[in-house]
């Protein structure tokens, strides 16, 4: 998430009461995740896990909870609860603002587009030429969509990450001041729901075609023309490389790259990355040959086992 002009490292420190290490007038120009966190950026840690991590990134500033050795041309802002403090930095820059209409004034629709009743569009939203909305659809604030765009009825676009840390008494939530980017000649099915990044972008690459009730989780990357079948599942900050086709119920866990032009066969689970141009089956997902095999050696079995028995074995 980039700020609408750089600040200082003192400005940003006294907005959430940390103490700065390094220049006063350091010049920070927005907030990423590690993932996606960029040079000018700040970045959070809370964990001695991930201190070398943060400190090692392409971060200009480390939001901290312990007083370290501050990297040559970077920054810190020590704090008690970088967590806490990043949101604050998010509720500042990506403050939520309520809409008093279905259609926010502010929002920007493209030629011969066509909305259908009952749509919500919030603030900032931009929709690109000859899109198809269909009813019920909620699109949230900032959220990009390029030219032929077909969404259907129920879907969501725009919501809330799925991040938490857990206290002691209850699960603290990060808040989400990331955004959405659909590309060109994208569909939708009926009761898909897309979360917004957390400081950065959910993006969806032309052509792709979406089935009804899919999950995608925030900061997700899916290329272009990419097919994604019903009631599948895809965690946050997963990159999915072009021309991938994952069929239904599929699972796929946080952080993974799944390899241009991979099959995923359905009900599968993926826990680790996948190398492009395989089919994959099965939980983990392997190989599907290689999976064929253990199902068909399973199946032997019981013959071994009656084979055994007649043996006296």
């Amino acid at each position: 998430m980039k700020f609408p002009h750089p600040y200082s490292l003192k400005q940003i420190a006294e907005l959430i009461g940390a103490i700065p290490v390094g220049h006063e007038d350091f010049r920070i120009e927005g907030i990423n995740e590690i993932h996606v966190v960029e040079d000018g950026d700040i970045v959070f840690v809370d964990h001695p896990k991930y201190y070398s991590k943060a400190l090692e990134s392409k971060a200009s500033v480390i939001l901290i909870n312990k007083k370290v050795d501050c990297p040559e041309g970077k920054a810190l802002l020590i704090s008690e609860d970088p967590f806490s403090d990043f949101n604050k930095i998010t509720a500042h820059f990506s403050p939520f603002s309520v809409s008093h209409q279905a259609i926010a004034r502010s929002a920007k629709i493209g030629e011969h587009t066509q909305i259908q009743p009952n749509v919500f569009i919030g603030n900032n939203v931009k929709i690109g030429k000859h899109c198809i909305i269909h009813s019920n659809v909620s699109i949230y604030d900032n959220v990009e969509l390029g030219d032929h765009v077909q969404i259907h009825a129920g879907s969501v676009l725009g919501g809330d990450a799925f991040y938490y840390k857990n206290r002691p008494e209850y699960h603290d939530k990060l808040l989400s001041g990331g955004t959405i980017k659909i590309g060109d000649n994208v569909e939708i099915g009926a009761l898909c729901t897309i979360d917004k990044g957390v400081s950065g972008v959910t993006s969806i690459g032309d052509g792709t075609k979406i089935d009804n009730q899919v999950q995608i989780g925030h900061d997700t990357s899916i290329g272009k023309k990419c097919l994604i079948a019903s009631q599948t599942g895809i965690a946050g900050c997963v990159v999915i490389e072009d021309e991938v086709t994952i069929w239904g119920q599929v699972g796929i866990v946080s952080g993974l790259r799944i390899g241009a032009k991979a099959i995923i066969l359905a009900q599968s689970g993926v826990s680790k990355n996948l190398k492009p141009n395989i089919t994959y089956f099965g939980t983990p997902a392997e190989d599907v040959k290689k999976k064929y095999k253990e199902l068909a050696y399973i199946n032997r079995i019981p013959d071994i086992l009656q084979k055994l028995k007649s043996l006296g074995v």
